[in-house]
């Protein structure tokens, strides 16, 4: 869970349920950060009231700070609830990519190490077979 979530609102009154609701929504996001962000990881949540000429909107902004990366979601909606629900699901698919890349990156510099150790065991068997046969 994500223990660092700063919560403000524009024009919007933060009621007990939808601070409830943030954390219980960002706070989740935690499980897609790598295990030795997780307790860097901090969350800013921006929930505004905007008016539009087409009735009132809410617009709710999320931003999460990562040791090495910073990632901004934000979408508007009729709902506040569900202003939340489609961020989080932006910030889900942004934290895959990053996890993902990051064991790309892992993945690719253990194969280079099986690789070179491959090679190294091949001219060896060479150089054995070198002299075997002198």
């Amino acid at each position: 869970m994500i223990e660092h979530i700063d919560i403000t609102g524009k024009k919007v009154i933060l009621s007990e349920p939808l601070k409830r609701y943030v954390h219980k929504k960002i706070g989740r996001l935690d499980r897609f950060v790598s295990r030795h962000a997780r307790k860097t990881v901090h969350a800013e949540v921006i929930i505004r009231e905007i008016n539009e000429s087409h009735g009132n909107k809410y617009e709710a902004e999320v931003i999460l700070v990562l040791p090495d990366h910073r990632i901004v979601a934000k979408d508007s909606t009729m709902n506040m609830f569900a202003a939340l629900d489609i961020v989080e699901a932006k910030l889900k698919v942004q934290l895959k990519k990053i996890k993902d890349s990051q064991l790309t990156e892992k993945r690719g510099h253990q194969l280079n190490v099986l690789k070179r150790l491959r090679l190294r065991r091949e001219q060896e068997t060479l150089q054995e077979d070198a002299v075997e046969q002198v």
